[in-house]
């Protein structure tokens, strides 16, 4: 396909969507969904019009799928609720440790004992697939930062963190098949990939966001004469943040996720430290009700750029989506790849999250909708492209290609199709609950 059909099929496929936006909404299926149609169409499935090469490309994948988690990390972040409290964290920080390294487990257990995959391998497929994916999963997180549900919060908390806490598996596979330096008895990947990696890479990030915020703040002054350009500042916290992390040898999709969560959380609370000290004392309804009629919401860099950073979320899906459909052949769809997809999304994500619950005090439907919406997508395809970057062997390669094409493929299916009558069946329970 030259460059006059991509633009012509992408830019159909923009107008379509932009015109279509709201008869689409009812319809029970979610726009990734059409996006892997067409990209099945014009891909090697059907007619062929183009076919990518996931091996001789894998520089650019990585490439556009690293800047497609990075954007989606930033807009996770800003929605977080404020403030940050460890008993409303609880739960997506063990989804991220706990449930991550059982998920790891059993998936590198299937892949070696039942797929004959080696140690390594099985490993580092299990680091590939783990991670929920931030980019695919929107139906399903927190829409705004005002949103305070419980199940989008654990789901988009969880997806933010646990794209940087797989790194670490990622690199202990890749040691094992002799890529990557784990040292003695595993000493430097524990100290230096788990540890290091884990603890400076939130710092970064809750450093930079909160210094920003407060750069923002100054600038903009009381009476928000100093005009801010809110999107650029929200790219550059993102590329510089990402900058440092990897300078600094740091988890980098970590890193994003926290400076965005520190950059809205400092924002708000200067702007309520604000309200505060110019509510009137009078003691009236004025002064009880915490506002003034005059005060305007103070302009944020978290707020200003969201919606541009949304934009270019939904352009990333939908060019990667039509990437993955350009990948897939009819005999992709092997037996061997699909029972790994069903074990992922049956056996190996419920059991990971009751796992990682234990002792927790979350209510069984919200278990069971964490559960089932393990959503993978271009975070499994970015890091499969980074341990292709880093010598993996052809054939190993091209099998850990074809398990990861279809369980993405097949999560934007399954996923895809049940979204919207199990969060509405969800809902609906909730809401007969308190009567009960």
């Amino acid at each position: 396909m030259n460059s006059a059909l991509w633009f012509l099929l992408v830019g159909c496929l923009l107008l379509a969507r932009g015109l279509t936006a709201s008869m689409l909404k009812p319809l029970p299926v979610t726009p990734a969904i059409i996006y892997l149609a067409v990209g099945l169409l014009v891909g090697p499935t059907v007619l062929n019009l183009f076919h990518l090469n996931p091996l001789k490309q894998s520089a650019l994948l990585q490439v556009l799928t690293e800047v497609a988690v990075l954007i989606s990390l930033f807009s996770a972040g800003v929605k977080m609720p404020v403030p940050v409290s460890f008993a409303r964290w609880r739960t997506p920080i063990l989804l991220a440790s706990v449930s991550i390294t059982v998920s790891v487990g059993l998936v590198a257990a299937f892949a070696y004992y039942l797929l004959g995959l080696p140690l390594g391998a099985g490993v580092l497929l299990g680091a590939i697939l783990a991670p929920t994916d931030p980019v695919l999963a929107t139906d399903v997180q927190i829409r705004h930062p005002r949103d305070r549900d419980q199940l989008r919060f654990t789901l988009t908390c969880e997806a933010g963190m646990n794209d940087g806490s797989a790194f670490p598996f990622v690199m202990l596979g890749l040691g094992l098949l002799g890529l990557h330096e784990l040292g003695a008895s595993g000493l430097r990947w524990a100290l230096v990939d788990v540890l290091w990696a884990t603890v400076a890479g939130i710092a970064i990030g809750v450093t930079s966001g909160a210094a920003l915020a407060r750069l923002g703040w100054k600038l903009r002054g009381e009476s928000g004469e100093h005009k801010l350009m809110d999107d650029f500042l929200g790219l550059g916290l993102i590329g510089m943040v990402y900058g440092l992390s990897v300078l600094a040898h740091a988890w980098g999709f970590l890193a994003v996720f926290f400076a965005a969560v520190a950059l809205r959380q400092t924002e708000v609370k200067l702007a309520a430290a604000r309200d505060c000290a110019n509510r009137p004392q009078s003691g009236g309804i004025e002064a009880a009700s915490g506002a003034s009629p005059d005060m305007e919401p103070a302009p944020t860099v978290s707020e200003g750029s969201l919606v541009f950073k949304e934009h270019l979320e939904r352009l990333s899906e939908m060019m990667l989506i039509l990437l993955i459909g350009g990948t897939l052949f009819l005999d992709s769809w092997s037996w061997r790849a699909l029972g790994l997809a069903l074990f992922l999304f049956i056996v190996a994500r419920p059991l990971s999250v009751l796992a990682g619950l234990l002792g927790t005090r979350t209510s069984w439907p919200i278990r069971g909708m964490v559960g089932w919406f393990g959503v993978r997508g271009i975070g499994s395809l970015y890091y499969l492209m980074y341990a292709i970057g880093h010598g993996l062997p052809e054939d190993l390669a091209l099998e850990l290609v074809q398990f990861t094409l279809i369980a993405v493929a097949l999560s934007i299916l399954v996923h895809g199709t049940s979204v919207k009558p199990l969060m509405g069946l969800f809902w609906r329970h909730r809401k007969r609950r308190p009567r009960a």
